[in-house]
Protein backbone atom coordinates (compact mmCIF):
# COMPACT_ATOMS: atom_id res chain seq x y z
CA UNK A 1 0.00 0.00 0.00
CA UNK A 2 0.96 3.36 -0.42
CA UNK A 3 4.32 4.45 1.22
CA UNK A 4 5.37 8.36 1.70
CA UNK A 5 7.87 9.65 -1.28
CA UNK A 6 10.54 11.60 -0.22
CA UNK A 7 11.14 14.82 -1.85
CA UNK A 8 13.80 14.51 -4.93
CA UNK A 9 15.93 17.45 -3.68
CA UNK A 10 16.36 19.78 -0.77
CA UNK A 11 17.15 19.27 2.84
CA UNK A 12 16.13 16.87 5.12
CA UNK A 13 12.04 16.90 4.88
CA UNK A 14 12.12 15.35 8.76
CA UNK A 15 9.63 17.85 10.15
CA UNK A 16 10.58 20.27 13.08
CA UNK A 17 8.48 19.50 16.71
CA UNK A 18 5.39 21.15 15.21
CA UNK A 19 6.15 20.20 11.40
CA UNK A 20 4.03 17.71 9.56
CA UNK A 21 5.60 15.68 6.37
CA UNK A 22 6.17 17.24 3.38
CA UNK A 23 3.51 17.23 0.17
CA UNK A 24 6.15 15.02 -1.55
CA UNK A 25 7.03 12.71 1.59
CA UNK A 26 3.14 12.65 2.37
CA UNK A 27 1.81 8.91 2.15
CA UNK A 28 4.60 8.72 3.51
CA UNK A 29 2.66 5.63 2.80
CA UNK A 30 5.56 6.45 1.76
CA UNK A 31 17.80 18.40 47.66
CA UNK A 32 21.35 18.11 45.86
CA UNK A 33 23.27 16.34 48.76
CA UNK A 34 26.70 18.61 48.16
CA UNK A 35 26.85 19.69 52.19
CA UNK A 36 28.82 22.53 51.26
CA UNK A 37 26.80 25.76 52.13
CA UNK A 38 27.63 29.46 52.81
CA UNK A 39 28.87 30.76 56.05
CA UNK A 40 25.85 31.27 58.83
CA UNK A 41 25.49 32.43 62.43
CA UNK A 42 27.22 30.04 64.97
CA UNK A 43 24.99 27.45 66.18
CA UNK A 44 23.28 27.54 69.67
CA UNK A 45 25.68 25.10 71.56
CA UNK A 46 23.81 21.57 71.73
CA UNK A 47 21.86 21.00 75.03
CA UNK A 48 22.73 17.59 74.85
CA UNK A 49 25.97 16.92 73.24
CA UNK A 50 25.67 13.57 74.81
CA UNK A 51 22.70 12.15 73.94
CA UNK A 52 21.50 11.34 77.31
CA UNK A 53 18.12 12.78 77.53
CA UNK A 54 15.08 11.16 76.24
CA UNK A 55 12.54 12.79 73.80
CA UNK A 56 10.00 12.73 76.91
CA UNK A 57 12.98 14.65 79.45
CA UNK A 58 14.57 16.60 76.45
CA UNK A 59 13.75 20.33 77.24
CA UNK A 60 11.18 22.45 74.74
CA UNK A 61 13.81 25.26 73.10
CA UNK A 62 10.94 27.12 72.88
CA UNK A 63 7.99 26.03 75.22
CA UNK A 64 5.39 29.16 74.31
CA UNK A 65 5.73 28.60 70.94
CA UNK A 66 2.69 26.71 69.87
CA UNK A 67 1.40 25.50 66.36
CA UNK A 68 -0.93 27.53 64.10
CA UNK A 69 -3.99 25.18 63.47
CA UNK A 70 -4.92 27.40 60.79
CA UNK A 71 -1.71 27.14 59.10
CA UNK A 72 -1.70 23.11 59.46
CA UNK A 73 -5.23 23.19 58.34
CA UNK A 74 -4.23 25.06 55.09
CA UNK A 75 -0.97 22.96 54.86
CA UNK A 76 -3.24 19.91 54.95
CA UNK A 77 -5.69 21.65 52.38
CA UNK A 78 -2.52 22.02 49.87
CA UNK A 79 -1.33 18.50 50.50
CA UNK A 80 -4.67 17.48 49.73
CA UNK A 81 -4.87 19.36 46.65
CA UNK A 82 -1.42 18.45 45.68
CA UNK A 83 -2.98 14.57 45.45
CA UNK A 84 -5.70 15.43 43.86
CA UNK A 85 -3.87 17.14 41.04
CA UNK A 86 -1.30 13.88 40.59
CA UNK A 87 -4.38 11.33 40.89
CA UNK A 88 -5.91 13.23 37.98
CA UNK A 89 -3.69 14.85 35.92
CA UNK A 90 -3.64 12.25 33.18
CA UNK A 91 -7.43 11.97 32.68
CA UNK A 92 -7.48 16.26 32.16
CA UNK A 93 -4.71 15.84 29.70
CA UNK A 94 -6.32 13.42 27.98
CA UNK A 95 -9.66 15.32 28.47
CA UNK A 96 -7.77 18.76 27.07
CA UNK A 97 -6.58 16.64 23.77
CA UNK A 98 -10.01 15.63 23.07
CA UNK A 99 -11.28 19.15 23.12
CA UNK A 100 -8.05 20.20 21.29
CA UNK A 101 -7.24 17.25 19.22
CA UNK A 102 -3.65 18.51 19.71
CA UNK A 103 -0.72 16.65 22.31
CA UNK A 104 0.98 19.84 22.56
CA UNK A 105 -1.68 22.11 23.23
CA UNK A 106 -3.03 19.79 25.41
CA UNK A 107 -0.03 19.96 27.54
CA UNK A 108 -0.67 23.38 27.84
CA UNK A 109 -3.67 23.17 28.53
CA UNK A 110 -3.79 21.13 31.83
CA UNK A 111 -0.58 23.04 33.35
CA UNK A 112 -2.62 25.86 33.47
CA UNK A 113 -5.79 23.67 34.37
CA UNK A 114 -3.81 23.10 37.50
CA UNK A 115 -2.84 26.89 37.92
CA UNK A 116 -6.12 28.01 38.09
CA UNK A 117 -7.56 25.17 39.97
CA UNK A 118 -4.53 26.55 42.78
CA UNK A 119 -4.89 30.30 42.36
CA UNK A 120 -8.69 29.47 43.30
CA UNK A 121 -8.54 26.80 45.61
CA UNK A 122 -10.23 28.61 48.20
CA UNK A 123 -13.63 28.70 46.14
CA UNK A 124 -13.66 24.46 46.12
CA UNK A 125 -16.58 23.60 48.41
CA UNK A 126 -14.64 20.74 49.79
CA UNK A 127 -17.07 18.64 47.30
CA UNK A 128 -16.29 16.64 44.45
CA UNK A 129 -12.59 17.29 43.02
CA UNK A 130 -12.60 15.50 40.32
CA UNK A 131 -15.62 17.32 39.09
CA UNK A 132 -14.34 20.47 39.80
CA UNK A 133 -11.16 20.09 38.13
CA UNK A 134 -13.32 18.77 34.82
CA UNK A 135 -14.80 22.53 35.33
CA UNK A 136 -11.72 23.83 35.28
CA UNK A 137 -10.20 21.82 32.26
CA UNK A 138 -13.13 22.31 30.02
CA UNK A 139 -13.09 26.16 30.49
CA UNK A 140 -9.27 26.41 29.97
CA UNK A 141 -9.90 24.21 26.68
CA UNK A 142 -12.65 26.79 25.75
CA UNK A 143 -11.00 30.08 26.24
CA UNK A 144 -7.92 28.36 24.42
CA UNK A 145 -10.42 27.75 21.17
CA UNK A 146 -11.57 31.21 21.98
CA UNK A 147 -7.88 33.01 21.66
CA UNK A 148 -7.09 30.86 18.82
CA UNK A 149 -10.22 32.15 16.83
CA UNK A 150 -9.66 29.23 14.38
CA UNK A 151 -12.29 29.41 11.90
CA UNK A 152 -15.02 26.29 11.79
CA UNK A 153 -13.95 23.41 9.94
CA UNK A 154 -15.89 20.66 7.83
CA UNK A 155 -13.92 18.08 7.04
CA UNK A 156 -10.85 15.93 8.27
CA UNK A 157 -8.07 17.93 6.07
CA UNK A 158 -9.10 21.27 7.94
CA UNK A 159 -7.73 19.72 10.99
CA UNK A 160 -4.14 21.15 10.70
CA UNK A 161 -3.26 20.81 14.42
CA UNK A 162 -4.25 17.19 14.82
CA UNK A 163 -1.48 15.78 16.12
CA UNK A 164 -1.55 11.83 17.79
CA UNK A 165 -1.11 10.91 21.36
CA UNK A 166 1.51 7.95 22.25
CA UNK A 167 -0.23 5.05 23.50
CA UNK A 168 2.50 4.92 26.27
CA UNK A 169 1.21 7.59 27.92
CA UNK A 170 -3.20 6.45 27.74
CA UNK A 171 -2.23 3.33 30.10
CA UNK A 172 -3.00 4.00 34.03
CA UNK A 173 0.18 4.23 35.91
CA UNK A 174 0.81 1.60 38.78
CA UNK A 175 -0.30 4.01 41.25
CA UNK A 176 -3.61 5.03 39.61
CA UNK A 177 -5.53 1.95 40.34
CA UNK A 178 -8.85 3.72 40.14
CA UNK A 179 -8.18 5.26 36.69
CA UNK A 180 -9.50 3.06 33.76
CA UNK A 181 -7.78 2.35 30.56
CA UNK A 182 -9.09 5.09 28.35
CA UNK A 183 -11.38 3.63 25.46
CA UNK A 184 -9.91 3.49 21.72
CA UNK A 185 -13.35 4.86 20.29
CA UNK A 186 -12.69 7.62 22.28
CA UNK A 187 -9.22 8.70 21.05
CA UNK A 188 -9.62 7.11 17.72
CA UNK A 189 -8.53 9.79 15.22
CA UNK A 190 -11.66 9.57 13.28
CA UNK A 191 -13.40 10.20 16.36
CA UNK A 192 -10.93 13.36 17.16
CA UNK A 193 -11.55 15.05 14.07
CA UNK A 194 -15.12 14.83 13.61
CA UNK A 195 -15.28 16.44 17.52
CA UNK A 196 -13.40 19.29 15.96
CA UNK A 197 -16.56 20.18 13.21
CA UNK A 198 -18.04 20.51 16.39
CA UNK A 199 -18.65 24.18 17.99
CA UNK A 200 -16.67 24.52 20.91
CA UNK A 201 -19.20 23.81 23.89
CA UNK A 202 -21.22 21.56 22.01
CA UNK A 203 -17.71 19.65 22.10
CA UNK A 204 -17.03 19.51 25.36
CA UNK A 205 -21.07 18.49 26.22
CA UNK A 206 -20.74 15.50 23.95
CA UNK A 207 -17.24 14.58 25.63
CA UNK A 208 -19.01 15.57 29.08
CA UNK A 209 -22.00 13.15 28.47
CA UNK A 210 -20.97 10.57 26.25
CA UNK A 211 -17.34 10.09 27.61
CA UNK A 212 -17.20 11.29 30.93
CA UNK A 213 -20.51 9.72 31.85
CA UNK A 214 -22.33 12.84 33.53
CA UNK A 215 -25.39 12.94 34.12
CA UNK A 216 -27.30 16.01 32.38
CA UNK A 217 -27.31 18.11 35.83
CA UNK A 218 -23.62 17.69 35.82
CA UNK A 219 -23.05 18.45 32.56
CA UNK A 220 -25.15 21.68 32.27
CA UNK A 221 -22.97 22.85 36.01
CA UNK A 222 -19.82 22.29 33.76
CA UNK A 223 -20.68 24.73 31.27
CA UNK A 224 -22.92 26.85 33.21
CA UNK A 225 -26.14 26.04 30.81
CA UNK A 226 -29.51 25.16 32.12
CA UNK A 227 -30.44 21.29 31.54
CA UNK A 228 -32.27 22.22 28.56
CA UNK A 229 -29.97 24.08 26.83
CA UNK A 230 -27.65 21.56 27.43
CA UNK A 231 -29.84 18.59 25.66
CA UNK A 232 -30.51 20.46 23.04
CA UNK A 233 -26.80 20.84 22.15
CA UNK A 234 -26.06 17.54 22.79
CA UNK A 235 -28.97 16.86 20.29
CA UNK A 236 -27.03 19.03 17.85
CA UNK A 237 -23.60 17.19 18.62
CA UNK A 238 -24.83 13.70 18.18
CA UNK A 239 -26.23 14.61 15.04
CA UNK A 240 -23.29 16.45 13.28
CA UNK A 241 -20.81 13.41 14.61
CA UNK A 242 -22.92 10.52 12.36
CA UNK A 243 -22.17 13.37 9.86
CA UNK A 244 -18.50 12.88 10.15
CA UNK A 245 -18.24 9.66 10.82
CA UNK A 246 -16.56 7.28 8.87
CA UNK A 247 -19.58 6.38 6.59
CA UNK A 248 -20.08 3.08 8.06
CA UNK A 249 -20.54 3.59 11.46
CA UNK A 250 -23.73 4.87 12.77
CA UNK A 251 -21.90 5.91 16.39
CA UNK A 252 -18.63 6.17 17.33
CA UNK A 253 -17.95 2.72 18.73
CA UNK A 254 -14.52 1.36 17.69
CA UNK A 255 -13.53 -2.57 18.48
CA UNK A 256 -10.00 -3.05 20.36
CA UNK A 257 -7.24 -3.98 18.44
CA UNK A 258 -6.76 -7.64 17.94
CA UNK A 259 -4.32 -10.20 15.73
CA UNK A 260 -5.71 -8.72 12.37
CA UNK A 261 -4.56 -5.55 12.89
CA UNK A 262 -1.08 -6.77 13.84
CA UNK A 263 -0.60 -8.96 11.43
CA UNK A 264 -1.75 -6.06 8.33
CA UNK A 265 0.49 -3.47 10.49
CA UNK A 266 3.96 -6.73 9.57
CA UNK A 267 2.24 -6.43 5.83
CA UNK A 268 1.99 -2.56 5.77
CA UNK A 269 5.89 -2.73 7.79
CA UNK A 270 7.85 -5.93 4.85
CA UNK A 271 5.86 -4.14 1.63
CA UNK A 272 7.56 -0.75 2.13
CA UNK A 273 11.23 -2.16 4.08
CA UNK A 274 11.02 -4.47 0.28
CA UNK A 275 9.61 -1.60 -1.79
CA UNK A 276 7.39 -3.89 -2.87
CA UNK A 277 4.27 -1.48 -4.48
CA UNK A 278 2.24 -4.34 -5.55
CA UNK A 279 2.48 -5.98 -2.29
CA UNK A 280 1.54 -2.50 -0.17
CA UNK A 281 -1.74 -1.86 -2.55
CA UNK A 282 -3.08 -5.42 -1.76
CA UNK A 283 -3.47 -4.53 2.07
CA UNK A 284 -4.97 -1.48 1.02
CA UNK A 285 -8.83 -0.18 0.93
CA UNK A 286 -10.39 0.52 -2.90
CA UNK A 287 -10.92 4.08 -1.17
CA UNK A 288 -8.31 4.35 0.97
CA UNK A 289 -7.62 7.71 2.04
CA UNK A 290 -4.73 9.19 3.36
CA UNK A 291 -4.25 12.66 4.96
CA UNK A 292 -1.06 14.40 5.91
CA UNK A 293 -1.27 16.98 8.84
CA UNK A 294 -0.64 20.02 8.98
CA UNK A 295 -0.38 20.19 5.04
CA UNK A 296 -3.85 20.43 3.82
CA UNK A 297 -3.72 17.37 1.57
CA UNK A 298 -5.86 14.42 0.95
CA UNK A 299 -5.68 11.32 -1.25
CA UNK A 300 -8.49 9.72 -1.83
CA UNK A 301 -8.62 6.37 -3.88
CA UNK A 302 -5.73 3.67 -4.91
CA UNK A 303 -5.57 6.13 -7.80
CA UNK A 304 -4.72 9.13 -6.65
CA UNK A 305 -2.06 7.63 -4.54
CA UNK A 306 -0.51 6.19 -7.33
CA UNK A 307 2.17 8.24 -7.80
CA UNK A 308 3.23 8.72 -4.09
CA UNK A 309 3.82 4.95 -4.20
CA UNK A 310 5.63 5.19 -7.19
CA UNK A 311 7.66 8.54 -5.69
CA UNK A 312 8.29 6.47 -2.22
CA UNK A 313 9.05 2.79 -3.50
CA UNK A 314 9.78 3.34 -7.05
CA UNK A 315 13.05 2.70 -8.85
CA UNK A 316 13.60 6.62 -8.82
CA UNK A 317 13.15 6.60 -5.35
CA UNK A 318 15.00 8.71 -3.17
CA UNK A 319 16.80 6.30 -0.27
CA UNK A 320 15.72 2.59 1.51
CA UNK A 321 13.31 2.45 4.25
CA UNK A 322 13.41 1.05 7.73
CA UNK A 323 10.23 0.68 9.57
CA UNK A 324 9.32 -0.09 13.33
CA UNK A 325 6.04 -0.98 14.19
CA UNK A 326 4.48 1.40 17.42
CA UNK A 327 0.65 2.63 18.15
CA UNK A 328 -1.10 5.68 19.27
CA UNK A 329 -4.71 6.76 19.75
CA UNK A 330 -5.33 3.23 20.57
CA UNK A 331 -4.23 2.46 16.67
CA UNK A 332 -1.40 0.64 14.85
CA UNK A 333 0.79 2.76 13.44
CA UNK A 334 4.39 2.44 12.01
CA UNK A 335 7.88 4.97 12.65
CA UNK A 336 9.37 5.37 9.14
CA UNK A 337 13.31 5.69 8.77
CA UNK A 338 14.55 6.85 5.54
CA UNK A 339 18.00 6.11 4.46
CA UNK A 340 19.62 8.49 1.53
CA UNK A 341 22.41 7.52 -0.47
CA UNK A 342 25.95 8.16 0.36
CA UNK A 343 24.13 7.73 4.18
CA UNK A 344 25.08 5.09 6.95
CA UNK A 345 21.94 5.78 8.83
CA UNK A 346 18.46 5.33 8.39
CA UNK A 347 16.78 8.97 9.74
CA UNK A 348 13.90 9.36 11.68
CA UNK A 349 11.12 10.37 8.95
CA UNK A 350 7.88 10.23 9.75
CA UNK A 351 4.87 8.51 11.55
CA UNK A 352 2.12 6.31 9.52
CA UNK A 353 -1.19 5.78 11.84
CA UNK A 354 -3.21 3.32 10.10
CA UNK A 355 -7.42 3.03 10.27
CA UNK A 356 -8.15 -0.16 9.55
CA UNK A 357 -11.83 -1.85 8.25
CA UNK A 358 -12.20 -5.81 7.99
CA UNK A 359 -8.63 -6.87 6.31
CA UNK A 360 -7.94 -3.80 4.47
CA UNK A 361 -6.24 -0.38 5.66
CA UNK A 362 -9.00 2.33 5.28
CA UNK A 363 -7.07 5.29 6.03
CA UNK A 364 -3.94 6.66 7.42
CA UNK A 365 -2.47 9.37 9.01
CA UNK A 366 0.75 10.79 8.19
CA UNK A 367 2.57 13.18 10.89
CA UNK A 368 5.92 14.35 11.28
CA UNK A 369 8.58 12.50 13.95
CA UNK A 370 7.78 15.18 16.94
CA UNK A 371 6.90 12.90 19.45
CA UNK A 372 8.78 9.71 18.70
CA UNK A 373 10.27 10.21 21.53
CA UNK A 374 7.81 10.08 23.82
CA UNK A 375 6.70 6.95 21.89
CA UNK A 376 10.17 5.53 23.02
CA UNK A 377 11.59 5.72 19.24
CA UNK A 378 15.17 6.30 18.33
CA UNK A 379 16.02 9.30 15.61
CA UNK A 380 18.25 6.89 13.69
CA UNK A 381 18.43 3.29 13.33
CA UNK A 382 21.62 1.61 11.53
CA UNK A 383 21.39 -1.61 9.10
CA UNK A 384 22.08 -3.90 11.71
CA UNK A 385 19.41 -2.59 14.17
Amino acid sequence: MPTTPAPATGPDPTPTPTAGPTPTAGFDPTADPDPTRAAGPTPAPDPDPAGQLSPATAVDPDPDLDADPDLDAAHDAALDLDEAFRRHRRELHVHCYRMLASYDEAEDAVQETLLRAWKGRDTFDGGNVRAWLYRIATTTCLDAIRSKARRPVTTQQEVSWLTPYPDTLLAPAHDEPDVVAVARETVELAFLTALQVLPPRQRAALLAKEVLDMSAKETADLLDLSVAATNSALQRARATMRQHLPSHRNDWSAHEPGPAERDLLERFIDAHERCDAVAAVAIAAEDLRVTMPPLPLCFDGLAAIAPLLERALGPDREGDWRLLPTSTNRMPAAASYLRRPGDTLFRAFKLDVLRVEGDRIAEITTFGTALFDLLGLPPTLTPTD
